[in-house]
């Protein structure tokens, strides 16, 4: 008897209908099993969309052999599924669009970042809307609206009405950790089963989206590769250290890096920058697209983690990290992610940008904050000045307590509502 993903709300879903009432093409993209096919079906079985998928090598192997033909003879509202394995429909799909530029016609979804394929001929700039989903959040789980990031740039904490909904994550929060945010791996009954579940996408991601993607040699180091990776996420990217174990040229290791950024399972977190701070760090971090992967990858249980409270620490930057990125997609405004550091390891581990507004957030395992912990945040809101939103350290506490001017003491439970 096989266990069946629950079909989880999507705060995204507002995002695509939107797109559909104004944009010819849009592209849903996100890595493998996150939830992008469920998410265009839900709206589209609805519309009275036509669905292809090019994981059926009939309907592949049509669409290679003659492009053109392929579109023309598709109805006029059309679901295309793992479109990256098919980069040379889009010259077709861009002259169908130029001749009837009529809204929703096709909504597209991709397992790779297709605007990076070698073999795509036209961005369909100026005519597609993208739209990057990811692994379900612990809000979507909860089905609870998230408002933190407008909270954060209003620099408006309610400290003294809401702490009574707070409360100490404890071990529970390296359960939510491992679990990780894949509907089909949420929907197996036990951590040993997800962590199989995990191991065999890594299986597939490799064999198959990879291969679509490029035929390298030395298949096999990729998952080695991918796993010191998950060793290494929150940490500042270093090609060098992560290929240290295999016998292959720092180029090679780059290229292999880059396609598991372009499947995205990893990605490189920028340096900020501002003239008003010198000796910056210019170094990306790397996080790993997921945790309950990162933690599979490594062969962590929940009890091991709970343990290893450096681990602990390195997953949950990387945790409220990809949690932060899912609020962002759904935030009206704008925003960048970054980190900062300094020469003297003075650092903030992500800062986000609305606008000309500056927000920084610090991460920590620990029940307890102490006035050193805003050190980071503190220079770097003294160096902005009225650009600083406002600064948070997330802590395993159960109340929000101010720490001087835009300063705050935040309760991880506020991003893990019951």
């Amino acid at each position: 008897m096989t266990t069946q993903a629950k079909h989880y709300p999507r705060f995204s879903k507002s995002i695509l209908q939107d797109a559909i009432e104004d944009s010819p093409v849009i592209l849903i993209h996100g890595t493998r099993q996150c939830g992008k096919t469920t998410l265009a079906l839900q709206l589209g079985e609805a519309l009275g969309y036509h669905y292809i998928s090019f994981d059926d090598d009939l309907q592949r192997q049509a669409a290679l052999a003659d492009p053109i033909g392929f579109i023309l003879s598709l109805p006029e509202y059309v679901i295309l599924d793992e479109v990256q394995r098919i980069p040379e429909l889009f010259t077709s799909i861009k002259a169908s669009v130029d001749k009837n530029r009529k809204a929703g016609r096709f909504i597209l979804t991709g397992s790779a970042n297709i605007l990076l394929l070698p073999k795509l001929a036209d961005s369909l700039a100026g005519r597609m809307e993208i739209i990057h989903l990811r692994p379900l959040s612990c809000v979507e789980t909860s089905n609870q609206k998230p408002n933190f990031l407008s909270q954060l740039f209003a620099s408006d904490f309610g400290t003294a009405t809401n702490n009574s909904q707070y409360r100490r994550l404890g071990e529970s929060l390296a359960e939510t950790i491992v679990k990780g945010g894949y509907p089909a791996a949420l929907a197996r009954p036990t951590e040993k089963r997800r962590a199989n579940w995990y191991r065999d996408y890594i299986t597939t991601i490799v064999q198959r989206d990879v291969q679509d993607l490029t035929r390298i040699q030395k298949l096999e180091m990729l998952p080695r590769l991918l796993s010191m990776a998950a060793g290494q996420t929150s940490r500042l990217f270093n090609a060098s250290n992560l290929g240290a174990p295999f016998a292959l040229s720092a180029p090679t290791i780059r290229e292999y890096l880059t396609l598991l950024q372009q499947v995205f399972l990893i990605e490189q977190l920028q340096p900020w920058h501002s003239n008003r701070l010198s000796r910056l760090i210019k170094t990306p971090k790397l996080h790993l697209a997921d945790t309950g992967l990162a933690c599979a990858l490594l062969g962590v249980t929940s009890d091991m983690l709970w343990q290893d409270r450096a681990l602990l620490g390195q997953l949950l930057e990387t945790f409220i990290y990809q949690e932060l990125r899912k609020y962002a997609d759904w935030h009206e405004q704008q925003l960048s992610f970054y980190h900062f550091r300094n020469k003297d390891k003075v650092e903030v581990d992500i800062v986000i940008e609305q606008g000309l507004k500056v927000a920084g957030i610090e991460i920590k395992a620990a029940a307890t904050v102490t006035k050193s912990d805003f050190k980071g945040l503190s220079k770097l809101r003294d160096a902005i000045g009225e650009q600083f939103a406002a600064g948070v350290v997330f802590y395993d506490g159960e109340s929000i307590v101010p720490f001087g001017d835009k300063l705050f003491a935040v309760p991880v439970s506020v991003l893990v509502p019951l």
